[in-house]
């Protein structure tokens, strides 16, 4: 059959393939060397599957920011106490408000206590650095302004950094020729590691600005360029899942822009491996992601390989799943004998507990259930979904089934950067839903609220990541991934707050805090939906990763 074709033929290779790879991609043998500062540093390979070993044949093509190896020096050198409103999903269908309270964070970036009784921020101030010990001359105090609260960092489950150019440049492209037109050649062009550094700098920077404290990457099959990503991920402090692409199908992957075989591609995901390893030994902000990019892209001895890899190292998993109806359909000619795409990635020991599915869109019954008993996961895509016309996935379907789902921008099928967007997407699309149903009450309940958006982005991509004892909430024993929020104080001459009648409307238009304009009156309900809906980076003022300050808007 066509599979049994394919496994045949994945050894081929051709010199376009090599040409787009580059000279080894820096493969230095059973060891691996970085240069930083000057000096080679050494480490040890992680431990290897089947038999591969790294190559030793190719010159060492990496460099590491000074930065990346010392992330403990960034930390913050003292304690903090955050002071104002903060608010928080307590459940997927509620929004906790914590007014005039505390919360304390510890050098480590972990929050060390928090109050939430007193009512008042000096009271809590008082309060909780008395219940701690802490002198307030060791404390770095952030107070909340009027019109500002606390809210968790956003975590992008499923966003291609590589494709961060193209955001908005999709045409009238479906998936399948979506690929070809427009991203494998963008991604194969990252091999240029100039190129590279600057569209994975843009793309962390923006991301940050948004408030995405965590984000799953998709990077290239580049390996140097792959971890550069991860370089910069943790110099400029963004919490970030790594994964170099697997891709090694001859006949479904371009001659430009594949690995060579299936041996290759899990050897050059090791060296990833060990690359992280090195510059952050405990994967504690930065961690590789197992990433074959989806069934037809990938051959049977591949998936498997990463499988077993997936099995030895523990690591997460990541790929898509169902995303357009012709990739279904191709699916299903390249594994006639699995029975559906949720079978193939299951008959290859890919669903599992830590395995993230991409999109979900066209999911049937019998593949749900099986989702849900291995315990994957699902990131929703909305906006790449609308983008490039795959379908409208059904969140509340698949919660109902028992399936753990969170969101991702996917760009550059989506648009947008930003997980605000992402999540008034979800919300929108889920309308679009209930209208293709025909019962009342089940068209209500395909409807999905703010409240569980806003969980969606938070604490829902915190389990979707594995990672929900540690952020998308504000919990002591927590880690502080948090965004500072501003919105727009309108004041009764119709003027923003701190609006002087000397400036121009020119000055004042630009200095606009966004869209967002808050009249005094609204409950805080209506405030969290104003700012969803109309909110943007603009109303982001300062965004902490593991209790370091990795943006402030000026």
């Amino acid at each position: 059959n066509s599979q049994r074709t394919r496994l045949e033929r994945v050894g081929d290779t051709d010199s376009d393939t090599a040409k787009a790879q580059g000279p080894g991609c820096g493969r230095t043998g059973a060891g691996f060397s970085y240069q930083a500062s000057g000096a080679v540093v050494e480490s040890s390979s992680p431990p290897l599957c089947s038999g591969i070993v790294p190559s030793s044949t190719a010159p060492i093509d990496r460099r590491i920011d000074t930065m990346a190896l010392s992330w403990s020096a960034t930390w913050p050198s003292r304690k903090q106490l955050l002071l104002g409103t903060f608010v928080h999903s307590k459940t997927r269908k509620e929004l906790e408000f914590l007014h005039g309270a505390a919360i304390a964070v510890d050098r480590q970036g972990k929050i060390a206590g928090i109050d939430a009784s007193s009512g008042h921020i000096n009271a809590a101030k008082e309060k909780l650095l008395g219940r701690l010990g802490w002198r307030e001359s060791e404390v770095d105090i952030h107070a909340c302004r009027p019109g500002q609260f606390f809210f968790p960092g956003f975590i992008d489950t499923h966003v291609h950094a590589s494709q961060y150019p193209n955001i908005g440049i999709f045409g009238k492209t479906t998936l399948l020729d979506w690929l070809q037109q427009y991203t494998f050649p963008l991604e194969a062009s990252l091999k240029d590691l100039g190129k590279a550094r600057k569209v994975y700098t843009a793309c962390v920077r923006r991301t940050l600005a948004h408030g995405t404290t965590t984000a799953a990457y998709y990077a290239t099959i580049d390996v140097a360029a792959t971890n550069l990503l991860a370089d910069l991920c943790l110099t400029l402090g963004q919490r970030a899942f790594i994964g170099r692409v697997c891709m090694d199908t001859v006949d479904l992957c371009p001659g430009y822009y594949r690995d060579e075989s299936a041996e290759e591609s899990l050897r050059a995901t090791l060296e990833t491996i060990a690359h992280i390893k090195h510059i952050d030994p405990e994967y504690d902000i930065v961690s590789p992601i197992l990433t074959p990019r989806f069934a037809p892209s990938c051959s049977s001895e591949s998936m498997l390989g990463l499988a077993k890899m997936h099995r030895e190292q523990g690591l997460p998993l990541q790929t898509h799943i169902s995303e357009n109806a012709g990739e279904v359909e191709l699916v299903a000619e390249l594994f006639p004998e699995a029975g559906s795409y949720a079978k193939v990635y299951d008959s290859h020991g890919l669903l599992t507990t830590r395995t993230i599915l991409a999109h979900a869109v066209h999911l049937t019954e019998e593949e749900a259930r099986l989702i849900a008993k291995r315990q994957s996961k699902v990131a929703h895509c909305p906006c790449s979904n609308s983008s490039i016309t795959s379908g409208e996935a059904r969140v509340r379907w698949l919660w109902e089934k028992g399936i753990e789902v969170g969101l991702g921008t996917d760009m550059s099928g989506g648009y947008s950067p930003s997980m605000l967007d992402a999540a008034r997407q979800a919300a929108l699309v889920s309308r679009h839903v209930a209208m293709g149903l025909r019962d009342g009450e089940e068209r209500e309940r395909s409807k999905l609220t703010v409240e569980e958006v806003l969980y969606l982005a938070t604490r829902g991509g915190a389990r979707v990541v594995g990672l929900e004892d540690k952020i998308g909430g504000f919990e002591v024993g927590m880690q502080w991934d948090a965004q500072l929020v501003g919105l727009g104080s309108v004041e009764e001459s119709g003027r923003r707050e701190g609006e002087g009648s000397q400036r121009s409307a020119a000055e004042d238009e630009f200095e606009d805090a966004g869209n967002v304009d808050v009249f005094g009156w609204e409950t805080w309900d209506e405030r969290m939906a104003k700012w969803l809906f109309n909110g943007d980076d603009r109303n982001t003022k300062k965004v902490w990763v593991k209790g370091r300050l990795v943006h402030s808007r000026r």
